[in-house]
């Protein structure tokens, strides 16, 4: 399973990353909004540098969760896990009901507001090029190689090696991404807590689909329950409206 591996400490905050990203999709330049200055993403946006204190630069974008709550919770499936790892999204599924955006720990999916028909958007991680063979726009743009792509497991490996080198540099020891959630594959090392970046709630390691689940189960035979109480209200509206139509007096001269 393919991944990315953000180390901040590397990051210059070039921006690189966030503009291969806008050329690659073709994607016009976006305005800032009340509700995304925090991160800078958006259904225009769909990687960002959030930029903290000493020169501290944390790219943003689709955490591609292997055990995606945003796929779980979809009632049509417009999400969908790869076996390659990026969760990419079909338009033409989408209903803009954004339970994803709810369900997502990390705030990823954007919904377009701007369209009169809005879809929801975000990273796909350049999947139609890792099937070609090569590796996401972003990650080829970084100067610094603080983005770099490959097999998860290698990346992991790669992460390790890291803190075992550079003992007390990175925040706990840890690799952002290995465990929450059952484990993402867009990966950090960095020397400053990334917690902000769910929002300061901790995540437990147990994949957020197991608890909703049986929520998803509910989902179909109440679209069927509302769908036969509209039909019935169709019905009884019609039916009254029809009697009042035929004992309405008629007018005309005797």
């Amino acid at each position: 399973m393919k991944a990315i591996l953000t180390d901040i400490t590397k990051c210059i905050g070039c921006f690189k990353c966030v503009k291969a990203c806008k050329e690659t999709y073709d994607l016009p330049g976006d305005y800032p909004r009340r509700w995304t200055q925090n991160d800078g993403l958006s259904a225009l946006n769909w990687t960002s540098i959030v930029i903290k204190p000493d020169d501290h630069f944390i790219r943003k974008q689709c955490r591609h969760c292997i055990e995606p709550a945003c796929v779980s919770v979809c009632p049509v499936g417009a999400l969908k896990k790869t076996k390659e790892g990026p969760v990419i999204y079909d338009n033409d599924k989408c209903m803009g009901c954004r339970y994803c955006m709810m369900a997502c720990p990390y705030g990823i999916p954007r919904y377009d507001w701007d369209q009169r028909i809005p879809y929801i958007r975000k990273c796909i991680m350049c999947y139609d090029r890792i099937k070609n063979g090569q590796q996401p726009a972003c990650t080829a743009a970084c100067p610094e190689e603080a983005t770099i792509f490959g097999e998860r497991d290698e990346l992991i490996a790669i992460a390790r090696q890291r803190i075992l080198d550079n003992p007390g540099k990175y925040y706990q020891d840890k690799i952002w991404g290995e465990h929450e959630v059952g484990g993402t594959c867009v990966l950090y090392l960095s020397d400053i807590d990334l917690s902000f970046l769910s929002y300061d709630r901790k995540l437990d390691n147990e994949p957020l689909p197991h608890t909703t689940e049986a929520a998803m189960k509910a989902v179909p035979p109440v679209f069927a329950g509302m769908g036969a109480a509209m039909i019935g209200l169709h019905w009884v509206i019609g039916r009254r409206m029809k009697r009042e139509q035929e004992n309405k007096p008629k007018g005309g001269s005797e």
